[in-house]
């Protein structure tokens, strides 16, 4: 019984070590997030110039360990972690002009992450993705570009993430930066983000605009053609 007590005492500790990181690396991302980033664009001038908070917070990064059995600390570790290190992928290359001026940026580059060695592409595709049937991480991962949905100037938090997840695809698709509604021409214009994963939006049944209806204020008709707009690649920079 008494080692039974040690091993659960042991386990309980560990699980508050693990707590505490989490927030102190939640705490610092929010930080970082509301000094360097403003309307949705990033001062990388700024963080190239001075790293040491970058630096800092994806350092506590490496060592956390989240379970996909609590979704929220999971997405929201991933999703601030897919965030951070793309700044520190743009920032290793400043100035450029593009995430895609560099040969594997999103799916050869490696990030110390989680215990992981890890893409980006594999944070998306196979960590957040793959784990959950939830179309709205396509409004919160940012990827570095004017295309991607805007960053936000703070951390994704747990405690506020699923609220966070629906203002971010409110505002995506009530917006005009992720589609433009053309009434006069019965016309929907939406993000190549739309074609690309057409299967995560249309996963329950729904059409596309089905799907963009369900955040929307003002409905699009199901008779309305939807098409795409060119993703801009160009760096967020302010």
């Amino acid at each position: 019984m008494k080692k039974i007590a040690i091993i659960i005492i042991v386990f309980l500790g560990s699980l508050s070590i693990s707590a505490q990181n989490l927030n102190s690396f939640i705490e610092k991302a929010d930080s970082f997030f509301k000094a360097n980033v403003s309307n949705g664009k990033v001062a990388y001038s700024n963080i190239k110039s001075d790293t040491a908070a970058l630096e800092e917070v994806l350092k506590l990064a490496e060592g956390i360990s989240v379970s996909k059995d609590d979704a929220a600390n999971y997405q929201a570790f991933w999703i601030n972690a897919y965030n951070l290190s793309v700044i520190r992928g743009i920032i290793d290359h400043y100035p450029t002009k593009s995430p895609l001026d560099h040969a594997g940026f999103f799916d050869k580059t490696k990030h110390s992450l989680g215990g992981k060695k890890i893409t980006l592409n594999d944070i998306e595709h196979k960590l957040l993705r793959a784990q959950f049937n939830d179309a709205r991480f396509h409004f919160v991962l940012v990827c570095g570009a004017i295309g991607c949905p805007p960053l936000i100037n703070k951390a994704y938090n747990p405690a506020t993430l699923e609220a966070q997840l629906q203002k971010q695809a409110e505002l995506a698709l009530n917006g005009n930066y992720f589609i433009k509604v053309n009434a006069k021409k019965k016309k929907v214009e939406g993000s190549e983000i739309l074609k690309w994963y057409k299967g995560d939006f249309t996963m329950n049944g729904m059409t596309e605009i089905e799907y963009i209806n369900t955040f929307r204020t003002e409905k699009i008709p199901n008779n309305y053609k939807l098409t795409y707009f060119t993703y801009n690649w160009s760096v967020n920079k302010q």
